[in-house]
């Protein structure tokens, strides 16, 4: 067989942009193949409302994980902005409206909340000290997701703080949380690390692997805007591939795969043949078992719904605080810790939950080139437990349910119910749009919903080999480059880079 190229990359989001462009570098003849008729997957800018020249984070919003090492290698010309506010969490207590804020760097007015919500000082110590810890950690482990697989036991030995390894690894975070702060607010702030997309309970392990890569990103764990949208870095990915002589071909489903040792063949729906030598799947991994005519993995449901709005102001808060710093951040919206084990708990016998944690966000308070100079501003919303099954009978219903409690929700913290800030169009319909996790996978192949594609793994040699990269399958010349592959979820071209290196230095 003499293939037409050594290389195919199916999934044309970030990570597969990541994996041709190393590819190309590394002098490979490369293609890659894109479903639907643009490219970035997840991460794209869309002008959601017609009526107003603003393009929206549609899906993916923030990034932690996107290594300044592939920026680098590639020359990628984008920027990522810190917020000044971490995060804060409005608290009705006692009568009172409050609120917990945390600095990206916690100083004075960090602790001050502190002690005004839990009435003392030692949580504000407990949280420096536990996020201290982890930044250790993040600067230990972060490196290492650019390199070959090593077993867990290697890396525990040369990891200094027994007790940590033991907190994040081996014990149930929800028990780690609890052991480590009393106040159920606090405690809920440190879980809705490890919940982010990820339908569990705090008592399950699988939430400590949500939980690692929610606060390891490039050794620091900070969460940051993109600059100019999350199309602005599909954008520059996208030119880098072709720069590199990447070939990319939108409109491309793969609907067949065959092949051997001697090469792989794929044909796409509208009858068009591709032959290469290795193929690498950015893909979910869920398809390509079905094209194998092999068994998927069982994974999780996607439980979150994603909504994003545009609003004429800022609304109000009850407790008086400054809603340019309230939503310069995460504002967390009912996420104590009893709330979001709750909701988990409901949501896992079949019912919307009553009160649904969520947490929102202000882009443009960061980044006010995305709105220009509309006078707007834009708020991207994320809830928690709100599984696929939920709105499967009745999709439409469910979600307009589940709407309104989440805007209840937000409401029960405002001065200026939501209502009366959001920008409406000429025909007076809301600028708000709403996906449920079946509309994630209607939109962009994302299996049930789920924005991780399945269960998040340790960043350690469990299902492969030491040595090896994570994106290898039994098929000695198909690779897993998506948020499927060991080290995979998130923005963070992680998955892409690492399929790339497993067919660079094969021997």
């Amino acid at each position: 067989m003499n293939p037409d190229f050594d290389v195919v990359v199916v999934g044309g989001g970030h990570n597969g942009l990541v994996a041709t462009t190393y590819l190309a570098k590394a002098g490979k003849k490369v293609a890659l193949l894109e479903a639907r008729p643009s490219l970035g997957g997840a991460s794209i800018s869309y002008q959601a409302f017609p009526e107003f020249p603003v393009r929206l984070s549609r899906y993916s919003y923030l990034v932690s994980l996107f290594p300044d090492e592939i920026k680098r290698d590639l020359g990628l010309n984008f920027r990522t902005l810190s917020r000044k506010v971490s995060s804060y969490t409005p608290v009705s207590q006692d009568g009172r409206d409050v609120g917990l804020l945390v600095e990206r760097a916690p100083g004075r007015a960090t602790e001050e909340s502190f002690r005004t919500v839990t009435g003392t000082d030692s949580e504000f110590i407990a949280w420096r000290e536990f996020y201290g810890e982890l930044e250790g950690l993040a600067k230990y482990l972060a490196p290492t997701l650019l390199q070959p697989l090593q077993s867990e036991n290697t890396w525990k030995a040369r990891f200094a703080n027994e007790n940590l390894w033991r907190e994040v690894f081996e014990q149930p975070i929800g028990r780690t949380v609890a052991e480590r702060f009393k106040d159920d607010i606090v405690r809920g702030v440190v879980l809705t690390d490890a919940l982010v997309g990820t339908f569990t309970s705090v008592d399950d392990l699988q939430a400590n692997a949500c939980f690692l890569y929610h606060v390891i990103g490039n050794g620091t764990g900070e969460w940051r805007v993109p600059e100019g949208g999350m199309g602005a870095l599909a954008a520059e990915l996208e030119r880098a591939a072709r720069v590199s002589g990447v070939t990319i071909h939108l409109n491309q489903r793969i609907e067949g795969i065959s092949g051997d040792a001697g090469g792989i063949e794929l044909s796409t729906n509208d009858g068009v043949q591709y032959s290469c030598r290795d193929l690498v799947w950015c893909a979910d991994d869920r398809s390509l078992a079905q094209l194998l005519h092999e068994t998927p993995k069982e994974r999780r449901d996607g439980s979150q719904i994603k909504m994003n709005m545009l609003l004429k102001e800022l609304p109000r808060l009850k407790s008086g605080f400054d809603p340019a710093q309230a939503f310069a951040g995460t504002f967390h919206i009912d996420e104590s810790a009893i709330q979001l084990e709750s909701a988990f708990q409901l949501a896992s016998v079949g019912s919307l939950p009553q009160v649904i944690p969520a947490e929102v966000y202000c882009h443009s308070l960061t980044d006010p080139t995305i709105v220009g100079s509309s006078g707007l501003h834009t708020l991207t919303l994320f809830a928690f437990h709100t599984p696929a099954s939920l709105f499967e009978s009745e999709r439409q219903m469910m979600t307009a349910k589940a709407t309104d409690r989440i805007i209840a929700g937000i409401n029960s913290y405002l001065e200026t119910p939501l209502e009366e800030v959001l920008a409406y169009d000429a025909h007076g319909r809301a600028c708000l749009e709403v996906k449920s996790p079946l509309d994630l996978e209607d939109e962009i192949d994302l299996p049930r919903g789920n924005i991780f594609h399945g269960d998040l793994t340790m960043p350690f040699a469990h299902s492969h080999p030491e040595g090896s990269w994570g994106s290898e399958t039994s098929h000695p010349h198909i690779f897993i480059g998506g948020a499927s592959a060991v080290r995979g979820g998130g923005v963070s071209g992680i998955a892409g880079h690492n399929a790339a290196f497993a067919i660079i230095n094969r021997r």
